[in-house]
């Protein structure tokens, strides 16, 4: 596969351009869920003096506060309109980010260095192949390097939770943020880095307190969940 883009998943979220980096905006929930995918990277992994690639950056959101704590920060994504927003924010922040319009498979386009964290956050599930993104992630790897990962179990708990209250009920999403059927199961995810010669590391989950209006890391891997993976 040489092309593993959705043009309609990027046209998607271009859409949610101008609210980017609005706290209080449609994408509040990447917002308030950032500490916690902060907390958990720096829970597997130290980031100082390391080489962190974000893939599926978007706005820089996650990749800004990950540029704070490492060495060096790429961010990658495939839609132009979201690196372009990124890059401006990150020069208004006096931020040295290097963000590049492209996706993973065809990195080395840009460069042949690989790194020592690659992060891909909330993007396997709006591809045509997770696997392939997950192939590419474990060739842009180092020698003992971390991989890690934030996606969405498929299952009957997901669907209700994940899409129906989170993007109908209670607007944590915007409507047709995600397809339930593009979800995918741990042991799916397990699978398909085992065949790519990453071994997992960790897997924790995380979840949303409506009343208290907080996320949370947690055993419970039903719904949402990040999980981490080293080369074998």
């Amino acid at each position: 596969m040489t092309n593993n883009i959705s043009l309609s998943e990027i046209e998607k979220f271009d859409d949610f351009a101008t609210d980017w980096w609005d706290a209080n905006g449609r994408m509040k929930s990447l917002h308030d869920i950032n500490p916690l995918r902060l907390e958990y990277i720096m829970q597997q992994t130290d980031l100082t003096g390391k080489r962190v690639l974000d893939v599926g950056c978007g706005g820089g959101i996650l990749t800004e506060k990950i540029a704070q704590q490492a060495g060096a920060t790429i961010g990658i994504d495939a839609s132009a309109e979201m690196t372009a927003i990124a890059r401006t924010h990150a020069k208004q922040s006096n931020l040295d980010i290097l963000y590049i319009d492209t996706d993973i498979e065809h990195l080395t386009r840009f460069t042949q260095t690989g790194f020592d964290v690659i992060l891909c956050m909330e993007l396997l599930e709006h591809v045509p192949s997770y696997a392939s993104v997950i192939a590419a992630c474990k060739k842009a790897l180092n020698p003992g390097g971390i991989v890690i990962f934030a996606t969405i179990n498929r299952n009957l708990m997901s669907f209700v939770l994940a899409v129906v209250c989170a993007e109908y009920v209670l607007g944590l999403l915007p409507k047709g943020t995600h397809d339930w059927a593009s979800l995918i199961k741990p042991e799916e995810l397990k699978q398909a880095c085992s065949e790519a010669g990453l071994k997992q590391k960790n897997i924790t989950g995380f979840s949303y307190n409506p009343i208290t209006r907080n996320y949370y890391l947690c055993k419970n891997t039903m719904v949402n969940y990040l999980a981490s993976f080293t080369a074998v």
